[in-house]
């Protein structure tokens, strides 16, 4: 059963807007609930207490990281929740580019959490070789302070100098305890740059070992990948993690059952979904932990009066982006908003001790909010059509349609269902594809019932699809577009990132600076050597 997110959260703007509860922060004897789709994403942070002298350093740290995500992936989301929020300018559609739409007032944006941050700073991502870098590399300056090359973790460009992590320093030189939470693999590459140091971010068996290795006290999220390598003989990391004095569990009920008690601990997702990773918040069914759940437990985890430094990252806004799904990147950059939001309701009980910064590593597949189809107009509650990922839509329904000979008249049933784009219906529904997008939809439908190799798509299809399968990217390229976005490419770009901070010591986040003095900023300020 799909959660009903867009009622939800057009629920929770609608009330937001009556009560004031965006801009305002919540008195002592409010409370929160952290996994409250509601709450957790128009909630703001906590304000620092002027009138009290703020001391020198936090004492727990959150940084989280949406990997892929720039101003164009949170921006998308804010407006997505403004649009769905807007009655008004949902019934009067402009009929003209310079519709005054009289009666109808567009209020705007509703902000996600981390966007009413105390403070906003800007850092640039170019790595050692490229402007439009990779995560190993960009996730390696935010936790090193150095550059290396894209496709490196934590070593110079040569491979043979490794670089220490602010995890690893903390872990080390201060005794803290250190979480890591990743909605994709947790041998990774953003994941893998606070703990491991290789040459190539495919070794996962080597990063895997390097994990278990570090002893740090929480892993959580995406299964790992390779988990004998390339040889079926190796111990299994998993195994290798429970001989290490971790508590491995597979599921949900034996995740909420961990506590501090456990010492280290590696929480899989039971639900996972493509390559190991956990779902897309958008395929999540009711009950099923989000993001948001495994930085709750992180917390009840590492909760100690020496300090704490959790790392997570919303791995899957990036791979939406890469398949150029706007629905499923504007709910898991939601999702990650969650996370941050239990994080905001930490830091209200430890107002005096907690920083918590939100950037990305890089942008990922050239976002752009404006369509040529579109003009000046957007149309970002068309998105609440889509109920289903791109993934998902293609392990169950597009895989099948040639083995069991799927018409597309047919197969198009399953696109009105599952993203609302029609064949045919009134002139005023912009759901009701053209005679150019449904020649589009057939011809990618052709396509996929042939006996097509990506290797061997033209300049023009891989223009069309990428490495993706053909009709599905269609589909959502044409959702998209409706809604009045767009992506530019496949891959990543040299967008600069944004980097929001909140609580003791954001102040020194400020300004427009390289993404390795995130790191600088941090070490400084926590004194680490």
């Amino acid at each position: 059963m799909k959660k009903m997110i867009t009622a939800l959260l057009a629920l929770c703007m609608l009330l937001s807007v009556f009560t004031g509860c965006s801009t305002q922060p919540q008195t002592s004897s409010e409370t929160t609930q952290p996994n409250s789709t509601a709450q957790s994403i128009a909630n703001n942070p906590v304000n620092n207490v002027a009138e009290v002298e703020a001391p020198t350093a936090p004492k727990y740290v959150f940084l989280f990281i949406g990997d892929g995500m720039s101003y164009p992936q949170f921006q998308a989301a804010a407006d997505y929740l403004g649009a769905i929020a807007d009655d008004d300018y949902e019934k009067a559609l402009p009929s003209t580019k310079y519709d005054t739409r009289e009666g109808a007032v567009l209020d705007g944006p509703v902000d996600l959490c981390f966007m009413d941050f105390a403070v906003a700073g800007s850092a640039v991502t170019y790595d050692s070789c490229s402007f439009a870098p990779d995560s190993a590399s960009t996730a390696t300056s935010i936790a090193t302070g150095k550059k290396t090359y894209s496709g490196m973790i934590n070593v110079d460009e040569s491979g043979a100098t490794a670089y220490e992590t602010i995890a690893e320093k903390l872990h080390d030189q201060k005794g803290w305890k250190v979480g890591v939470i990743s909605s994709v693999n947790l041998n990774h590459a953003t994941p893998a740059a606070f703990y491991a140091h290789q040459a190539s971010r495919n070794n996962y068996y080597e990063i895997g070992v390097e994990l278990v290795e570090s002893g740090f006290e929480y892993f959580a999220g995406g299964g790992l990948k390779k988990i004998t390598g390339n040889d079926k003989d190796k111990t299994s990391l998993y195994d290798l993690a429970e001989a290490a004095g971790y508590k491995v569990t597979y599921t949900q009920a034996d995740a909420e059952a961990i506590t501090a008690a456990d010492g280290k601990v590696i929480l899989i997702d039971e639900h996972l979904a493509d390559s190991d990773a956990m779902d897309y918040d958008m395929d999540r069914n009711d009950g099923e932990w989000a993001l948001a759940d495994y930085v709750a437990k992180g917390i009840e985890v590492l909760d100690n009066d020496t300090g704490f430094f959790m790392m997570c990252e919303g791995g899957k806004i990036d791979w939406a982006c890469h398949a150029n799904d706007a629905g499923a990147t504007v709910t898991d950059t939601l999702a990650m908003a969650e996370a941050v939001q239990v994080a905001v309701d930490f830091a209200k009980e430890h107002p005096e001790e907690t920083l918590i910064l939100v950037t990305g590593d890089h942008e990922t597949g050239g976002l752009t909010i404006g369509f040529a189809g579109t003009d000046y107009d957007t149309y970002l509650d068309t998105l609440a059509n889509q109920t289903i990922s791109y993934a998902q839509f293609d392990e169950q329904y597009v895989n099948k349609y040639k083995e069991t000979g799927t018409s597309f008249e047919d197969a198009m049933k399953d696109v009105e269902t599952l993203f609302g784009l029609k064949l045919s219906g009134t002139e005023d529904d912009r759901l009701v594809l053209t005679e150019y997008e449904v020649q589009r939809l057939r011809t990618a439908y052709d396509l996929i019932i042939s006996d097509y190799s990506v290797d061997d798509f033209t300049q023009e299809q891989y223009v069309l699809y990428g490495t993706y399968n053909p009709f599905s990217v269609t589909v959502t390229h044409i959702l998209n577009n409706k809604a009045g976005v767009d992506f530019t490419s496949y891959s990543h770009t040299g967008l600069p990132v944004a980097v929001f901070a909140d609580g003791v010591g954001a102040e020194d986040f400020g300004g427009y600076y390289d993404n390795t003095d995130i790191y600088n900023k941090l070490a400084n300020l926590l004194e680490v050597k």
